[in-house]
This record gives C-alpha cells, sequence and structure tokens, in this order.
C-alpha cells in the first residue's frame, strides 16, 4: 500500500552507485574498492564486472579499469575508437586516453591530401595507409587516424596523439577490409537500436505502488480506489519482488488472509533491456495483463500493462527501417500479385545466398518464405502483431539456385484472436513444401 522505494541498498548496490559517481577516466580497481567501502574483494570483484555489464566501465589495455561514460541507446549507432579497435584487431600507438570518445563517420583516405582535408571533420577518423603528413593534419583537424597494412608511424604523430587525446590505430587488413569490417559493425548497430526496449517505453523514476506480504484484503482495496488498478508486485522489506495480486487472486479470500498466502508466488518479469516484442509475447502465451521490471538484484523498478506495450509496437511500426534483417533480406525479392482465381501470391527467385552447400534452397530460407507470406497474407485481412504458436511444415522437392518460386497462402480461419494459414511453395506446377501454422493476435488488451 505505498509506493516502491530504493532505500534499502546492499553492499553490491553501494558499490555500484559509488562507481557511477566516479568522474570519467578514474581509475578503478578490486582493493581500492574493497578498502574504500569496506566490503570484501569478492564482493567489490562482482560488482566491478556488473558495472563492466552496465557499461559504466571498461577494461583497457596497459591502462586497467577506468570510469567511462555510459553509453545512450541514442548512440547506439556511433562506434567508439575502442570498439573500432576490437573490431579490426587493432594495435593503439597514441592516444590512448582519447579510446573512449566516438567517431561520427570515418573518410578512406585515396586521393591527395588537400583535397582529403575537405572531408575530415572533429570526431572522423582516417582511414589511411603510411602517410605521415596526412596522419599529422587528420589529428591537428580532430579526428582519429586508422593505419592499414600493418604499418606504423613516426614519434611526433605518436606525440601529437598523446597531447591531443585523438587515437591512433593501426591494423593488419587492408582499407577495403577494413571499410567494409566497421560499416558492417555499424550496419548491425542500426538493426539492433530499431528493437524497442524495455527501457525505451519506461518513464525514469516510475513511481510503481507496491504490496508488502504483511498487508490485508483491505489494503488492497484501498490501494485499488486509490489507483483504479487490480493487479500490484508484492515486495518484502527490500523491494525485491516477492509475487503478485491480482483481483483473481482475492476471490473468496477472508479479511484476516495476508496477501503473501494469496499471491502468485514467483511471477514472471522482464529487466529493462527485454524487447518489447519478447514482453508482448510473453503476455500473450501466459495470458497475463501486468508484468514486473525488475534489475539485477530482483528489485521493482517499474511496471509495464498490455496497453503499454502494444501502443509502443504501434509506434515502432511507423519508424523508418535502420536495418535489415536476414528475414527482411530474404523476403526483399519477393513481390505480391493475384492470380486468375483472385488469391494472393508472392513470386520471386532462389538467389545464391538462400542456398545450402548443396546448391539447393536451405530449409530455414524455405521456412522463412512460409511464415513471412503467411504474416503478410492475414495482414490484409486483420491488422495487428502475431505471435506464432505453431508451424508444421514439410519439404518436398529440392530447389536449385536461380528456380522462380511462387508462394500460395491460404487463410483456412481468422478469429478476434487466433489465425489459422496454409502455406504451399510451388516450383512452376510442382509442390516443393508446404506448411501449416497457427498464430495469435496481441492485439487484444
Amino acid at each position: 500500500m505505498e509506493p516502491s522505494t530504493q532505500e534499502a541498498a546492499t553492499k553490491h548496490e553501494q558499490i555500484l552507485k559509488y562507481i557511477e559517481g566516479l568522474k570519467i577516466g578514474s581509475k578503478i580497481s578490486v582493493r581500492k574498492i574493497a578498502e574504500k567501502l569496506e566490503v570484501s574483494e569478492g564482493t567489490a570483484y562482482r560488482a566491478i564486472k556488473e558495472a563492466d555489464n552496465l557499461g559504466l566501465v571498461s577494461t583497457k589495455e596497459r591502462v586497467g579499469t577506468i570510469r567511462v561514460e555510459k553509453k545512450l541507446r541514442d548512440n547506439i549507432d556511433k562506434l567508439t575508437f575502442a570498439e573500432v579497435v576490437n573490431i579490426v584487431d587493432g594495435e593503439v600507438l597514441g592516444g590512448l586516453d582519447g579510446l573512449q570518445k566516438t567517431l561520427n563517420k570515418f573518410v578512406i583516405g585515396a586521393m591527395q591530401q588537400d583535397a582529403m582535408m575537405r572531408y575530415i571533420d572533429p570526431g572522423s577518423l582516417l582511414i589511411v595507409g603510411n602517410r605521415s603528413k596526412a596522419h599529422t593534419c587528420a589529428l591537428e583537424q580532430g579526428a582519429g587516424v586508422l593505419i592499414t597494412g600493418g604499418f606504423g608511424t613516426s614519434d611526433e604523430v605518436k606525440k601529437l596523439a598523446d597531447e591531443l587525446d585523438l587515437p591512433i590505430i593501426s591494423s593488419s587488413y587492408d582499407t577495403y577490409t577494413v571499410a567494409s569490417m566497421i560499416n558492417r559493425a555499424i550496419y548491425d548497430r542500426l538493426i539492433k537500436k530499431k528493437i524497442l526496449l524495455i527501457e525505451d517505453i519506461v518513464p525514469p523514476q516510475m513511481l510503481v505502488m507496491v504490496l508488502k506480504g504483511h498487508h490485508m484484503l483491505k489494503d488492497w482495496q484501498q490501494l485499488h480506489e486509490q489507483t483504479g488498478h487490480s493487479r500490484f508486485p508484492v515486495v518484502d522489506e527490500w523491494n525485491r519482488l516477492t509475487g503478485m495480486i491480482t483481483s483473481k487472486d482475492l476471490i473468496g479470500a477472508q479479511p484476516e488472509q495476508t496477501i503473501d498466502k494469496l499471491m502468485t508466488r514467483n511471477p514472471l518479469t522482464v529487466t529493462l533491456n527485454t524487447s518489447v516484442a519478447s514482453a508482448a509475447h510473453m503476455m500473450v502465451w501466459e495470458g497475463i495483463d501486468l508484468l514486473p521490471v525488475i534489475d539485477t538484484n530482483r528489485k521493482v523498478m517499474a511496471v509495464i500493462s498490455r496497453k503499454d506495450v502494444l501502443k509502443a509496437m504501434q509506434q515502432i511500426q511507423r519508424q523508418p527501417q535502420n536495418g535489415e534483417t536476414f528475414e527482411d533480406l530474404i523476403w526483399s525479392g519477393f513481390e505480391e500479385e493475384r492470380s486468375k482465381e483472385g488469391q494472393t501470391v508472392y513470386r520471386g527467385l532462389i538467389t545464391p545466398q538462400m542456398t545450402n552447400q548443396l546448391g539447393t534452397v536451405s530449409e530455414g530460407v524455405l521456412t522463412i518464405l512460409m511464415t513471412q507470406a503467411a504474416y503478410h497474407v492475414i495482414q490484409n485481412v486483420k491488422k495487428g502483431d502475431l505471435v506464432m504458436d505453431n508451424m508444421s511444415s514439410y519439404f518436398v522437392k529440392p530447389v536449385q539456385i536461380d528456380s522462380q518460386i511462387e508462394i500460395h497462402p491460404k487463410i483456412i480461419e481468422v478469429s478476434r484472436k487466433f489465425g489459422k494459414i496454409d502455406v504451399g511453395i510451388y516450383h512452376g506446377p510442382t509442390l516443393v513444401a508446404k506448411a501449416m501454422l497457427t498464430a495469435q493476435f496481441i492485439d487484444q488488451v
């Protein structure tokens, strides 16, 4: 019958708060943390590992563990110079203190130096060979330098990099390979960026109304009248989740019974890093309307409702596509048409990327194609997101590279909550694969 509080902090949490309060660039060690906060070295070590997972600290070669600025989700598509070093298996020749800076773009130095400098801005990364003058000019322009081919640079350039806190990195890969590796890393991050997480929809410092195990029916009723809600997390004295209580749990309850005798123990939970889609699927499969959001110590941070999740998923559908997944790439080559009978048909070509080591189309690709066809055809009838419930598939004939195929999805049944779709893939008149899919809609609040 009270809002969730974070007053009671464990030693683990105290260490995390201490680390979070340190100045960016401060060095951190297990022994110093243990002595400063009067905890065991084991406790300090575990907390530092957790801080590393949270992005609060980073371990640098020849420097040790230091406090770094936590990377925001808004900047997930931007790489730090330290991440570039790992991507290209590089060696840092100078400017170690600037490794945590982010780069805004990379420039390939395959032109005359004067022309090259027009494209270099502060925060850029110049990818170039063993051209010392270009290295110096890039650093003076506020850019980092990545030297390809395993070459080094002069001592003067290394000294300048240290003075400006701008990394100069050497990689044994050639320019084309390095650029491809960095571009792939940025592209992967764009895909991650478009995936909506729980932390994206939970407001900061959310006030969560909770009950304690010793509370009774009258306390639930009072909180229900106060908030208009009927579902509440149940927590212990440390604000750790112990259960969930809903109006259904209270049917037939006696006034003197305590909440801990009526609640559902070990409820399903999510964390800030859980995807919204996973939370939606969980709610549909388990038939629940409220999920507690907990931290690593099972302390309640927030709650999300099915309404919150569905609203977020509707918004993300209207966002531009930032990066294509394998499913997007496979499906992009297929076009929707109408057969003579007026049925929806998808036509496309089997590309080399869709095949296995035998030169025939992969069963996994056929499964993706049948699933995508089912999703698209049912979207024409009933809007809303689907959760795949069951799929029975049969692979009848192999299909070669460059073969033209047709996908024939047929809706068998659609109700308010469920859909059943039959899908067949044909190469000419020959059936090559078939599936029966059932799915649940998650737009029911």
